[in-house]
Parts: C-alpha cells; sequence; structure tokens
C-alpha cells in the first residue's frame, strides 16, 4: 500500500482541520478507497498511487486557499473536491474592492474614494505616495497591498520601515533588546499585520525574513528586489534619508511611502524629506501620488471633527 505524507506549514492545524476534524471527516467521504489519519500538523494518507496523487491535487489547492483567505468551510471544500480545474473553485474570489481575506475570513477593502484610488494608482506606478492626516487609513491600505502582492506572489518579500525620530535613529539608550527597543515605533505596522495573517503565520514570516519590520536607518547599503516596501512616517525623514530610501529600490520593487505633512517631529529648520520629494518627484513618469483628507477618517466621528478644528486653528495661523 503506498504512502502520502503531508506536514501544514505556517498554519494552524486546528483551523484548517475544523473543530473535531471535521473537515477531515469531509475529505474521507470524497475519498472513500483512502485511509486517511491526521495526527499534529501532518497528515498520512494511504492507498492507489493514482487516487494519492488525486488527493494531493485537491489537499494543495485547500491549502492555497486557506493560505490566501485565512478559511476553509464545508462549501470551500465540496467545490475544491468537485471542480474539474483549479480555477473553477474560486468563485468566492474576492471583489475588486477587496484586498485581503484576513483573520478569520475579515474582509480588508478599500473603504474610501481615495483609498480606492490608491489601490488604483499603486497598480499603475511602482513608486507611490499617499499623503493625509492621521486616521485616514494609507498605512492600512499600504498594508493590504503589501500583504496581497505576498499572496499573489507578485512580491518575496515585505519591509515596513519608518524613522524612528522620538529615538534619533540611535535607539542604544532604551532598555531590552534591538527588538524590544524597535516595537514601540513598529506597533501600527504590526497591528496592520495582525488584522491580515493569522498569528502563527506571521511570527513564521517574520522569523524568516519574508516581512521583515525595521527602522530606515537600517536600509543604508541594501538594495530591495522582489519586495513590497511601505516607509512610513515619511514626513520625519530627512533630505539624506528620503534620498537614501528612494535608491533602494531594485528590481520588480513596489514602493509605498505615506505620511502627514501635518504632524514634522524633525528639529526646527530641518527640510522634511517627505515635502521635498512631493516636489522634486511631482513630474516623473511612474510615481504616483494620492492625497487623503478628512473625508477619508475611518476611526472613531471625532476624529474628524477634531482634523476639521485644528485646521481652523492652523489656517488662522
Amino acid at each position: 500500500m503506498n504512502e502520502l505524507v503531508i506536514e501544514l506549514s505556517e498554519i494552524s492545524p486546528r483551523e484548517f482541520f475544523g473543530q473535531g476534524n471535521e473537515h477531515i471527516e469531509l475529505l474521507k467521504k470524497y475519498f472513500p478507497k483512502l485511509k486517511i489519519v491526521a495526527r499534529g500538523s501532518k497528515i498520512k494518507v494511504f492507498g492507489d498511487e493514482e487516487m494519492l496523487e488525486e488527493f494531493d491535487k485537491r489537499f494543495t489547492m485547500l491549502i492555497d486557499h486557506f493560505g490566501k483567505f485565512n478559511k476553509l468551510d464545508e462549501n470551500v471544500i465540496e467545490r475544491v473536491l468537485t471542480s474539474e480545474s483549479k480555477e473553477d473553485y474560486q468563485s468566492s474570489k474576492e471583489s475588486g474592492e477587496v484586498l485581503v481575506h484576513g483573520v478569520s475570513g475579515r474582509l480588508i477593502k478599500a473603504q474610501t474614494a481615495n483609498q480606492r484610488k490608491m489601490v488604483d494608482l499603486s497598480k499603475k506606478n511602482d513608486l507611490l505616495f499617499a499623503i493625509g492626516p492621521a486616521g485616514t487609513g494609507k498605512t492600512y491600505t499600504g498594508v493590504a497591498l503589501a500583504v496581497k502582492a505576498l499572496k499573489e506572489k507578485q512580491v518575496k518579500r515585505i519591509i515596513l520601515t519608518r524613522p524612528a525620530v522620538e529615538a534619533g535613529e540611535n535607539l542604544g539608550f532604551l532598555p531590552g533588546d534591538l527588538k524590544e527597543k524597535l516595537d514601540p515605533y513598529m506597533q501600527p505596522l504590526y497591528d496592520g499585520l495582525r488584522d491580515m495573517i493569522p498569528a502563527e503565520r506571521l511570527e513564521s514570516f517574520i522569523e524568516k525574513g519574508v516581512i521583515q519590520i525595521a527602522p530606515l536607518a537600517f536600509m543604508r547599503g541594501r538594495t530591495l528586489d522582489n519586495a513590497f516596501v511601505i516607509l512610513d512616517e515619511a514626513q520625519n525623514t530627512t533630505h539624506a534619508q528620503m534620498k537614501m530610501f528612494l535608491t533602494r529600490m531594485g528590481k520588480s520593487a513596489k514602493f509605498i511611502i505615506t505620511g502627514d505633512p501635518g504632524q514634522i517631529d524633525l528639529p526646527r529648520r530641518t527640510v522634511s524629506g517627505l515635502k521635498e520629494a512631493l516636489l522634486v518627484l511631482k513630474d516623473v513618469k511612474g510615481v504616483g501620488m494620492v492625497y487623503l483628507d478628512d473625508k477619508d477618517v475611518i476611526r472613531h466621528r471625532l476624529v474628524k471633527k477634531i482634523i476639521a478644528a485644528y485646521k481652523t486653528i492652523e489656517h488662522n495661523d
């Protein structure tokens, strides 16, 4: 009797196999001539070689589906097992607005007109500037685009970075190891990723370097090929930092730069690298720019009013 052994990696067996192994029981109904045993993260299948090949093909389709949508149910399993080709089972594929099927099947979408514009411009340009105040979803949408590109194998890695201005990019005086020192500055990026990638898989991606989160100073000297790179809080870059970052772009790379020119934390008389880049690159082909405003705020309804109130004071100044 032939044996097939499949090990799940970066996938929670409990979620994939279903409560009480209900998904495995469904597989057994469709493959009655095979003996199927699931233990831990491994599944062992015994039977005829030709039948094992068919099982392997269908099981791989299920893994692909779970990897993309982070969920599996009876309808999906039946569609996968009865479809004639890989494409036939994708009727549950996301509509144009859905960027990522997040954790627990959460749909991550572009929710406003300018966020949708950001998605469209990202498709057309390898370098995109997304400018707007806090709460407009520019970073979150950028992270969703990066995760989508990774899941669809358009890139091999995601790199998320921001200038650690509060610590002067010299983090030595903070307690803890390097990761503990950096985490407070990278937290908004982690928050977005946790919505979109299951915890076990995200941890594995970070350990393997598929997803890298680091301060801007760590980008120096690197060439970023086959990567989706997001520079967050770019208003706090200097001229030298922004130029350094922009020249890291390698082959098959996508760059998104987000920032709010109204929240600059740089020392006085220091020119913001973001403001300068917007002027210098405004007519360069292949560079997209989208400006989000208070209409794009998707946080608490008070945030829109707060932004509007401060805008009045700033105009009076």
